[in-house]
């Protein structure tokens, strides 16, 4: 899907970021770092700090030319420095396209081209079926059933861990 592009944070796609992003549907999917509602400032101040990232590890997904979400993939440190988390979100208006299974396939090889990890890893809220799906798409292994670890939309929920080595994609 040539139509999926990621590129580099503009200052200008905080007014869209800030829409698409302050949406309780998206909200309950990421952690309660991500906050909600989603405020324009909050929109400036990630995309600054994205912007400021050296490499970088965090850019815009655009289809069809329009900014529509996030992926970004996170080295850990200390003795998890070889690994590194990945993280997305969409706009709703763009699910169900295939936008974020190739995204995902783009940000794996970025990861593993221009940052020094053997592994790229991500828990996924159990009731988030659609990620799960993306993840195994791209060849990502569930590898571990976390129970009770969440608390989200005030309840306890399982986590589901899945992972990709370098020497699998």
């Amino acid at each position: 899907m040539s139509s999926v592009k990621l590129r580099p944070f503009r200052l200008e796609d905080a007014p869209r970021l800030a829409e698409l992003a302050s949406n309780i549907k998206i909200a309950e999917n990421l952690r309660d770092g991500f906050p909600h509602p989603y405020t324009l400032a909050d929109a400036e101040n990630f995309i600054k700090m994205c912007l400021d990232q050296n490499p970088t590890q965090a850019f815009a997904i655009e289809y069809n030319g329009e900014y529509v979400g996030n992926i970004g993939v996170h080295p850990e440190k200390d003795v998890y420095r070889k690994s590194a988390e990945i993280g997305y979100f969409l706009g709703e208006p763009f699910w169900g396209k295939g936008i974020m299974t190739e995204a995902v396939k783009q940000m794996v090889e970025y990861g593993f081209e221009n940052l020094d990890i053997v592994r790229i890893h991500t828990g996924i809220f159990e009731y988030n079926v659609a990620s799960q799906r993306v993840l195994e798409k791209c060849g990502f292994k569930k590898e571990a059933f976390f129970e009770k670890a969440i608390f989200k939309k005030n309840q306890l929920w399982n986590e589901v861990r899945y992972a990709l080595l370098k020497s699998h994609k």
